[in-house]
């Protein structure tokens, strides 16, 4: 894939392969099933194949700010900032792969560790999933995969397959789920010149982030549409969910304790059982020498989540071993980020210092809403084979009264200053 980074060279075999096509041990599966097909005659079974890759990231971030930390992921517990102006968190990874075929039959074990909510980094299984090769254009699996709904869904993790840092928070971080439970098709076929891929997939996720929080996301349902035409790559995709979480539950319990109104708002904003759409398309453009990626992506709940639009873009110019890099990108909330909330007039003293604090709280969370613009510079120096050094500065302002994709931001938050991040990164596969 155009979107992807390779230095003159391939990744390891079966990384490389689970990277790109999403289906793993694809290329000999289907090579196996042509020669069957054309020489049945053979009797004996060859013994299934087995490989083991890996692939990390060594970071380091530096944030200015001290009012909130900068993060990949809303999904971390802390970043750099307001946690401490140097952090290893950020974008520090490991990762083991493990690929299995035989015949038409293939499978995949990722394991992943870093850092979560509850600020260990206990590893999860990120990807688990068994495919059958049904015909050489069509293959099922089942079992925990990859949801594939931006360019880089299976590898936004690999550090060492892209030209920056990290993939773009303010678009991937939309959607910080990024496998589910269940079953999907993709059909590949020809039209001229250009090469296409259809993927339906259904399933469901239930992630523990620690300290007895979840995110449940139920009834997924979705399509993803993949071109390569020469150095083109193309993606669209579209998904829906049902999706619930306990976050916040202690202050939609006190908004039920206000009456109608409360009520109003709490079931509202509750994420709880709430219906969650998504519709992102990208294009990449990478004749070697240089390159183009653009993606943008649109989520929409009606929750204290809310809504938002999200475009990036970034080109490199590849001068031997060396990268440089530039890209924006920008989110905007699509729903408001604030609300009156509870009345206060007419209430008691008592009730309405309590109820002008919940208002207050549910505020704070509905700035969680991004609004931001991050503009970055970068070079990518490619130290040896399988190992590449990343140094990166991106200057990332929030707006409109929102902290943006920052988070653990501090009662002295203020919106609309800019936060200067500096990253430096080392990834590598193996």
């Amino acid at each position: 894939m155009p979107s992807h980074y390779f230095p003159g060279k391939l990744l390891p075999a079966a990384f490389a392969t689970c990277v790109l096509a999403c289906t793993p041990l694809q290329a000999q599966a289907q090579t196996q099933v042509e020669a069957q097909a054309a020489d049945p005659a053979p009797e004996t079974v060859a013994g299934p194949t087995w490989n083991l890759s890996g692939f990390g990231t060594l970071g380091v971030v530096h944030s200015n700010r001290r009012d909130a930390d900068f993060s990949s992921s809303i999904l971390r517990a802390s970043g750099a900032g307001a946690s401490g102006s140097w952090s290893p968190d950020v974008d520090s990874r490991l990762g083991a792969q493990l690929d299995v075929g035989q015949g038409a039959w293939s499978g995949v074990l990722q394991v992943i560790t870093e850092q979560r909510f509850d600020r260990s980094y206990h590893p999860r299984i990120e990807w688990a999933n068994i495919k059958y090769q049904l015909t050489p254009d069509l293959a099922v699996r089942v079992g925990r995969i990859a949801l594939p709904v931006f360019l880089g869904a299976e590898s936004r993790k690999v550090g060492y397959t892209i030209p920056w840092v990290r993939t773009p928070v303010e678009v991937y971080g939309a959607l910080p789920i990024s496998s589910s439970d269940g079953v999907d098709a993709t059909w590949r076929w020809n039209a001229g010149a250009m090469r296409h891929a259809t993927q339906v997939f259904s399933g469901s996720t239930d992630q523990d982030l620690g300290y007895g929080l979840q995110i449940d996301a139920q009834n997924i349902l979705g399509l993803s549409h993949s071109i390569d035409s020469g150095p083109l790559t193309v993606r669209l995709s579209a998904a829906r969910a049902r999706l619930s979480t306990a976050i916040a539950a202690d202050l939609f319990a006190g908004l039920r304790m206000f009456g109608p109104r409360g009520q109003m708002l709490a079931e509202r904003y509750a994420i709880v059982d709430k219906r969650v759409t998504m519709i992102s398309a990208g294009a990449s453009y990478d004749p070697g020498t240089w390159f183009v990626t653009a993606e943008a992506g649109r989520t929409r709940t009606d929750s204290l989540l809310g809504g938002a639009t999200a475009v990036y873009v970034g080109a490199g110019w590849r001068q031997g071993a060396f990268t440089p890099y530039v890209g924006y990108a920008q989110i905007r909330a699509d729903v408001p980020t604030s609300d009156p909330g509870l009345p206060l007039e007419g209430l008691p003293a008592p009730l309405a210092a309590r109820a002008a604090r919940i208002n207050g709280a549910l505020n704070m969370l509905l700035a969680a809403i991004p609004i931001q613009t991050t503009w970055s510079t970068g070079v990518r120096w490619d130290v040896a084979a399988d190992l590449a050094l990343k140094l990166q500065f991106e200057s990332v302002r929030p707006r409109g009264g929102s902290r943006g994709t920052l988070i653990n931001s501090t009662p002295a938050f203020r919106s609309d200053r800019t936060t200067n991040v500096t990253s430096i990164a080392l990834d590598f596969v193996f």
